[in-house]
């Protein structure tokens, strides 16, 4: 393994890069890493838990995880997966201790109770005009009502593929699950 060229702008670096980095003992390295995933991290987080603060807090915990773990990451997976991993056990762990989990009966029972409803979204392209942005603070309070409102399974398995936009096989990987072909 050749050593690892730091720049000072580490946000260019390869996932690869940063873990050697971090696991040389450079923070700012681990930084950059959590600069690069956050977003991602904190909307799967989100769709779990269903609250900000709750989200930021797994967030948080995970992060603390995957830096004590890190110098066991191998690799086999992509750091993304590696941390979207730790992030959904950290999320659906909290799940565990504040209520009781839901019975496959019950996620059956609301597919087929038909109670699905479909939210118009108005053209909300338009930039700047104070009317545009509480619109768009109104659309985005009911589509994450309703996202909250859907069965766990299907939540994380929406947030998963629709906002983030995860393919099928990245999706069961992180969450797990073994993809029938």
């Amino acid at each position: 393994m050749q050593p690892v060229r730091v720049e000072r702008d580490l946000s260019r670096h390869p996932d690869d890069d940063l873990v050697t980095l971090v696991r040389n003992g450079n923070g700012a390295a681990f930084a950059a890493i959590m600069q690069r995933y956050s977003p991602r991290l904190f909307r799967v987080a989100r769709g779990v838990v269903r609250d900000d603060s709750e989200a930021e807090d797994v967030l948080q915990e995970a992060y603390v995880r995957a830096y004590a773990g890190l110098g066991g990451f191998r690799g086999e997976a992509a750091l993304g997966t590696w941390l979207t991993r730790i992030v959904l056990n950290e999320a659906m762990g909290r799940l565990r201790r504040l209520r009781p989990t839901e019975e496959l009966e019950a996620i059956d029972e609301a597919v087929l109770s038909g109670d699905s409803r479909v939210i118009m979204f108005p053209g909300v392209n338009a930039p700047g005009d104070p009317e545009s942005a509480a619109a768009r603070a109104e659309i985005r309070r009911l589509l994450e009502g309703a996202i909250d409102d859907l069965p766990d399974a299907f939540r994380v398995v929406f947030v998963m593929r629709d906002i983030e936009e995860m393919s099928i096989d990245e999706t069961a990987e992180h969450l797990g699950l073994c993809r029938r072909r």
